[in-house]
């Protein structure tokens, strides 16, 4: 059976840090807690679980961080949380289970990444992260922010989900602050950080220089796939906001992302919404209804709102046949909804206005 260092960088975590030890320390053989200048009772919770606790000065840069906790590590493989990660009884049975039969010539475990839920706590948006690394000096985080180490050798999917459940809001512009100083040091941001600065000025509502820094993304010739394609529906988003009712380069710029892949079911609502907005509805509920055909595959990678595969079309084509005077057809598309979610505000405020109208 291999071994298990926990590593993680914590600051000002009281609310969170037990509640994800908790939910993982009977299962790793080692944790390693590295803090970057908590004022709370961080370091104080911490140590009930581990008398391996270290301070780091924070300089700007997390995989400097990480990369120091990672330094700490003396077992087979290593694990990485965030303070307000958690493993539910499912998913910590899982690791167990894959900590008794995981063959020492795998080197990356990538585990699920759950990080957006509905109102009743199902995900809603996942993604695939590189969470079990082996421990032999090789692997190394890179990135200011949005640190990432890059999966090499072996590595192997297993279905088992980490669960993100914020408690407090981050800090605003921190990213985006980070990115600004490099910029300022005269850095270059290699195609995956010029994506993540362009979603920092996006988040930031700096609409402007984002579609200048998405386009320059887009338009150079590396970057990754999925990527590419998230960048294009920000982009989008960038224009409608700024061009308010001038936004005929949208079409173009999602029907771009058809040479990346095959269509995804978010490009297909996307190219809904445009349509819906130029009041085209027919062509809406077309892209809309493609969209239900699609089958969400997180295998490769990218952020994947399982919404779109459903939900978001369903409730989208139920308006589009509204506006078409197709009251029945727009109830059926409610409640094929409303399976889906059945608590859903929408879904009950439109079931209870067809079910007055008709």
């Amino acid at each position: 059976m291999i071994s298990i260092s926990l590593c993680m960088i914590v600051k000002d975590e009281e609310l969170v840090l037990d509640r994800c030890l908790k939910s993982i320390s009977d299962i790793v053989d080692e944790i390693i807690i590295v803090d970057t200048g908590s004022k709370d009772k961080t370091k104080l919770i911490a140590e009930k679980y581990t008398k391996k606790v270290y301070d780091f000065t924070w300089c700007d840069d997390f995989s400097k961080a990480r990369n120091y906790s990672f330094s700490k590590a003396t077992k087979d493989y290593i694990m990485w949380l965030d303070a307000d990660d958690i493993l539910l009884d499912k998913d910590r049975k899982k690791l167990n289970q894959l900590k008794k039969t995981l063959t020492k010539d795998v080197d990356i475990v990538m585990l699920r990444y759950n990080i957006a839920f509905d109102k009743l706590g199902n995900p809603i948006f996942s993604y695939n992260r590189e969470r079990i690394i082996k421990n032999n000096k090789k692997y190394k985080w890179t990135g200011a922010v949005h640190e990432v180490i890059e999966p090499s050798g072996k590595v192997i999917t297993k279905d088992i989900a980490i669960t993100h459940k914020k408690e407090k809001a981050y800090a605003t512009g921190r990213n985006l602050k980070i990115y600004e100083k490099l910029l300022s040091e005269g850095k270059n941001l290699d195609s995956r950080h010029k994506f993540y600065y362009a979603r920092e000025l996006y988040y930031n509502k700096k609409y402007n220089e984002a579609i200048k820094v998405f386009t320059e993304f887009l338009d150079s010739k590396d970057g990754w796939i999925e990527n590419k394609i998230n960048a294009s529906i920000d982009l989008a988003n960038c224009i409608y906001f700024t061009k308010k009712n001038d936004f005929d380069e949208v079409y173009d710029i999602l029907i771009n992302t058809f040479k990346y892949d095959i269509p995804r079911a978010c490009i297909c609502c996307e190219l809904g919404r445009y349509f819906f907005l130029k009041n085209k509805y027919d062509i809406a509920i077309y892209w809309y209804k493609l969209a239900t055909t699609l089958n969400m595959d997180i295998s490769k990678g990218g952020f994947e709102n399982i919404d779109y595969y459903g939900y978001i079309p369903y409730i989208s084509i139920c308006v589009c046949y509204y506006k078409l005077g197709k009251i029945e057809e727009a109830n059926k598309y409610n409640e094929k909804a409303g399976k889906i979610k059945p608590s859903d505000d929408k879904y009950l405020y439109n079931k209870k206005y067809f079910e007055e109208l008709i």
